[in-house]
């Protein structure tokens, strides 16, 4: 055998990876899904208790026929949409003014590490006080959520910066304002990155925390009407969007890293 033909093997090998790694990653979810069919056919799981995965998807293609989850989805969106601008922009704005000044930090740090112990339900009363019933709370839960671990990310980030390169900008007689852009917002973009994909996560959770409390419209809204009326098809079709709305973000951010992050190498 030819050393070109023993080198071709494990080339070829490699390319089915790809493959090989997709089918691994639906594996689990694909044979969760069999066993939940298989348990609600034997009747093991009544139906009144948890839908099939059949009524599930029956009742998925009703409710976007008839716009209902068209509709619910739209109003979801635009609230985190909004939310998440703004908790990013209140987010990484604190993280500037406390990674690049020690009394920035001594200003806002201690009063961000208070503030992100606070949980998503002991909010929702003040901020009904405070806003009222409308989209205005709703969308400042989820900017609270989101604000929070781009905060401490960006954070973090920017006081990791090598002090080394710091010096370099110094010798190079680079100013503040190119010392911060050159240097310091390009060694805190990962960190800023790890802190997005969180953000994110955070961000369904609190949209689904807000919209079950006095929602007349949106996926929460569409759950909570499904519960009186013990609909569990309607509850796990408006969990699973959620759930599907996480991967899909998640899987943005991830492609932004490795398109933002090529300079960096990695263990795999």
């Amino acid at each position: 055998m030819s050393s070109i033909a023993v080198q071709a093997r494990p080339v070829a090998v490699r390319s089915l990876l790809p493959s090989a790694a997709v089918l691994a990653r639906f594996a689990g979810p694909v044979l969760v899904v069999v066993l939940w069919q298989l348990a609600s056919a034997t009747g093991v799981l009544p139906e009144r208790l948890l839908a099939s995965p059949l009524t599930v998807v029956r009742t998925a293609v009703d409710l976007l026929e008839d716009g209902t989850l068209t509709h619910a989805l739209s109003v979801s969106l635009r609230r985190a949409a909004v939310g998440f601008v703004i908790g990013a922009v209140f987010g990484i704005g604190l993280a500037l003014v406390a990674g690049l000044s020690k009394i920035g930090e001594y200003l806002v740090d201690p009063l961000l590490q208070m503030l992100r112990t606070l949980p998503f339900y002991g909010l929702i009363p003040l901020f009904i006080l405070w806003f009222g019933i409308g989209e205005l709370p709703k969308i400042v839960l989820v900017a609270f959520g989101v604000a929070i671990p781009l905060y401490l990310n960006t954070f973090a980030g920017i006081r990791s910066v090598d002090g080394k390169l710091a010096e370099l900008a110094q010798v190079q007689r680079l100013s503040r304002f190119e010392l911060i852009r050159h240097i310091v917002l390009p060694g805190a973009l990962p960190q800023t990155l790890v802190g997005l994909r969180q953000s994110l996560g955070v961000a369904w959770l609190a949209l689904i925390v807000a919209e079950q409390v006095n929602a007349d419209a949106g996926l929460g809204q569409m759950i909570n009407d499904a519960r009186e009326f013990l609909r569990t098809d309607v509850i796990v079709v408006g969990l699973l969007v959620y759930s599907v709305l996480g991967l899909l973000t998640d899987a943005l951010v991830r492609l932004i890293e490795r398109r933002a992050l090529t300079w960096r190498r990695s263990f795999l």
